[in-house]
């Protein structure tokens, strides 16, 4: 018999109470270390006081209203993302998969103004990840994300990661972008580098196509900047994002430059929720202290340590066979041992870590991290990755 729960998640034998800074407690009062942030949502930690008097303040004035009206505080996010990004416009969702839906849409209204209706395609790399929406499964192609859901929206070509020849190759007369994300998640924690990102505008540029960056999970601060695309120097058309942007509250966006939206007029797109007054002034709050003076600085040195320390561990574990990520989005990839495995193992010695694609112990945690809880977290793969050595040995 099925389960009230509708049952479409594996779910981990624990159930947390309550949370505070970068601990979780469980129901029986356990306590545990977060490198996990809720797939990487909860930015500033847990029950940060900042994002707590943000919502409890708003909550006592007004919850919602439709987007009819103005929105104040929605304006004024709006104003500061586009100040501190390459975008001119914006629009806000409740989660990574309705930004994607919007980028995709975008893309499309864009060459149907321009005169170019057949181009409609998006070109995407293999092991992707972008939502759940027939759209999203659609474009990353992924079957473990597709079986059963067939027929497919059409519309989107998916290459091998990080091969610019077949990206090039993909490209023809229907093709109206390139949609990839920086730093692959669910994938593995696979970086695109600088330069591949760089080939990726210019490849867009000479075709007159748009470049479309999904930033759901590596961007908001989780590399160091702002957005991942920075590190590279370059300029996205659209670029889709969420997770981080709320702090832990319902929220997303999908950024643009005023070409890129120029189809996007009154009555093409909406949102019953998106952009209202409860997540807008979260989202201002999670503003406040991301771009508060140092704040990224102190990610980018978290990050560069927690690099630092799992290559040390891996000198150590010959289980382990590559470290990979960028910043605060960090993965181990270990091979020989189910992820699930570890993971499991993980939490029962009070650690947070998270599954990604082709064998990665994906780690995401909240940006307010500091150096003890870099060599708490250290102190526990070790010793996990210890017990496995010996289990396997003596098997």
């Amino acid at each position: 018999m099925i389960s009230p729960l509708m049952p479409v998640y594996a779910r981990q034998p624990v159930a947390f109470d309550h949370a505070d800074g970068m601990y979780m407690f469980d129901t029986d009062g356990r306590k545990y270390l977060d490198f996990y942030a809720g797939i990487g949502v909860m930015c500033l930690g847990h029950s940060h006081p900042a994002l707590v008097k943000a919502l409890c303040d708003q909550g006592q004035k007004l919850w919602h209203t439709a987007n009819t009206y103005r929105i104040p505080e929605g304006e004024r996010l709006a104003k500061r993302l586009v100040d501190a990004s390459f975008a001119d416009t914006v629009f806000f969702t409740n989660s990574g998969a309705e930004s994607i839906e919007c980028a995709i849409k975008m893309v499309r209204k864009y060459h149907h103004d321009k005169g170019n209706k057949g181009k409609y395609r998006l070109v995407t790399m293999a092991s992707a990840f972008h939502g759940r929406t027939l759209a999203g499964i659609a474009a990353a192609g992924q079957e473990k994300l597709t079986k059963g859901f067939e027929p497919l929206p059409d519309g989107f070509d998916v290459v091998p990661f990080g091969d610019m020849d077949a990206v090039k190759a993909a490209i023809g007369p229907e093709t109206g972008g390139i949609m990839v994300e920086p730093v692959q998640g669910e994938g593995g924690i696979r970086p695109l580098s600088d330069a591949q990102l760089q080939e990726l505008r210019q490849i867009c540029d000479e075709n007159g196509i748009l470049l479309v960056l999904d930033e759901i999970q590596c961007g908001m601060g989780r590399t160091g900047k702002l957005f991942a695309h920075e590190w590279a120097d370059v300029k996205p058309d659209i670029v889709a994002c969420a997770k981080g942007i709320g702090g832990g509250f319902p929220l997303g966006a999908c950024l643009a430059t005023e070409d890129a939206a120029s189809g996007m007029v009154v009555g093409t797109h909406g949102s019953t929720y998106g952009g209202n007054p409860l997540a807008m002034a979260v989202g201002n709050a999670v503003l406040d202290v991301m771009l508060a003076p140092g704040f990224l600085t102190h990610v980018v040195e978290m990050g560069d340590m927690l690099h630092v320390r799992l290559a040390a561990l891996m000198q150590k574990h010959a289980l382990i066979t590559e470290v990979r990520g960028k910043g605060l989005m960090a993965g181990i990839r270990v091979p020989s041992i189910p992820t699930r495995d570890i993971v499991s193992d993980l939490i029962k010695r009070g650690m947070l870590p998270a599954v990604a694609g082709d064998m990665v112990v994906r780690m995401l945690p909240p940006l307010i991290l500091d150096e003890s809880h870099i060599d708490e977290a250290i102190g526990h793969l070790d010793a996990a990755l210890t017990d496995f050595a010996a289990s396997n040995a003596a098997d």
